[in-house]
């Protein structure tokens, strides 16, 4: 039986309004992940697919419900526990990578290591090693501010995997790339997490994408449903 690594139970996330009210954006919403497994959610722009990742990144904090990893409950840990957690379990590619433009290739991919207490050899290693699966062994000592918008999103890749967390989240990873650019970055994080053995949640309106993970949901009216195939 696969093991489950993360599951949220009757989640909910509102957000209060200017005018002194609330806008539920989740509501009772359920989600089981196995280790390894790869999931596609889909939805209309606004549904709340972004907060939603942040509340299984741990970004964030549900309103009701409660979200397990490993077995554990991410609602007691403290602000520095989270951040342990995040550091150590989750890896985030973003639409907009969020990425320091200051620094090179390489020493945004060492970040996440450095920040933990590893050693600058160690990290360098690991992230040399991880922008030569994606390709950029020449561009690994650019600053990222000089690199294509692709070349940006696969040095963001290999930051989220290069602390080999056991799970992956991508927001719109392919969102403001050209067809051709998105396939590449698309087929390198595919490839990449699946190697590691990561679980893999992507949001994304790239249907081509979404047909490549093992599950397609959608997210509509705060709740998760498998998405309909279409003739």
């Amino acid at each position: 039986m696969a093991e489950v690594l993360l599951q949220a139970e009757s989640v909910g996330r509102s957000f209060a309004t200017g005018g002194g009210g609330f806008v539920e954006v989740l509501r009772g919403l359920d989600l089981q992940v196995q280790r390894g497994e790869r999931i596609a959610i889909l939805g209309q722009s606004g549904v709340g697919k972004s907060t939603l990742l942040q509340l299984l990144g741990a970004l964030d904090r549900p309103s009701s419900g409660s979200i397990h990893f490993g077995g554990r409950s991410l609602g007691g840990l403290s602000a520095a526990e989270l951040a342990r957690f995040r550091n150590e379990s989750v890896g985030f590619v973003f639409q907009l990578h969020h990425l320091l433009p200051e620094f090179s290739a390489l020493e945004n991919v060492m970040m996440p290591g450095l920040l933990r207490g590893l050693t600058f050899a160690e990290m360098q290693r690991r992230a040399a090693g991880l922008l030569g699966e994606m390709e950029l062994e020449q561009r690994a000592a650019h600053p990222v501010g000089k690199l294509s918008g692709g070349e940006r999103q696969r040095v963001a890749v290999a930051r989220a995997l290069v602390m080999e967390p056991p799970l992956i989240l991508a927001d719109e990873p392919t969102g403001n790339l050209d067809p051709a650019t998105g396939e590449r970055v698309g087929d390198l994080l595919l490839q990449r997490s699946a190697a590691r053995g990561a679980a893999l949640i992507v949001v994304t309106h790239n249907g081509a994408l979404a047909q490549r993970m093992q599950r397609q949901l959608v997210l509509r009216e705060g709740r998760l449903s498998p998405a309909v195939a279409t003739p």
